[in-house]
C-alpha cells in the first residue's frame, strides 16, 4: 500500500487521529503535491524535519489500518455491491426493482 492515492484514502480514514499539524502537512504533501522544500519552507523548518515527520505519518497511517481494516472493509464491501449490481443485470431486472432490493438490504 504504496501509492499517493492510497496513503490519500487513509488519510480519509484515519487522518483525524493525526494532530492538526501532522494532518496538515499530509495534506499538502499528498493531496496538494507540495514539495518537501516548499512545506520545510512554509513550516520554517528543515526539510528532512518534513520528511520525517511524514515518514512517520504514513507509518502510523499503516498501523492504523493494519489494527482496524477500515480501508479493507470499505474496499470489499464497494466491491461485494458491484458484484451484486452485475448480477442484477444480468438477471434482467429493471431499476425500480433494484432500488426495491437495495432498499430492503
Amino acid at each position: 500500500m504504496e501509492s499517493r492515492f492510497e496513503i490519500s484514502l487513509l488519510m480519509d480514514f484515519y487522518g483525524k487521529l493525526l494532530t492538526e499539524k501532522q494532518q496538515y502537512i499530509m495534506d499538502q504533501y499528498y493531496n496538494m503535491d507540495y514539495s518537501l522544500s516548499e512545506i520545510a519552507e512554509n513550516q520554517e523548518t528543515s526539510r528532512q524535519a518534513i520528511h520525517d515527520l511524514i515518514k512517520r505519518c504514513h507509518k502510523t497511517l499503516l498501523d492504523y489500518e493494519d489494527k482496524l481494516n477500515l480501508l479493507e472493509r470499505a474496499q470489499k464491501a464497494q466491491q461485494v455491491k458491484v458484484e451484486i449490481l452485475g448480477i442484477l443485470k444480468e438477471k434482467n431486472w429493471n431499476s425500480s426493482e433494484i432500488e426495491r432490493l437495495l432498499e430492503e438490504l
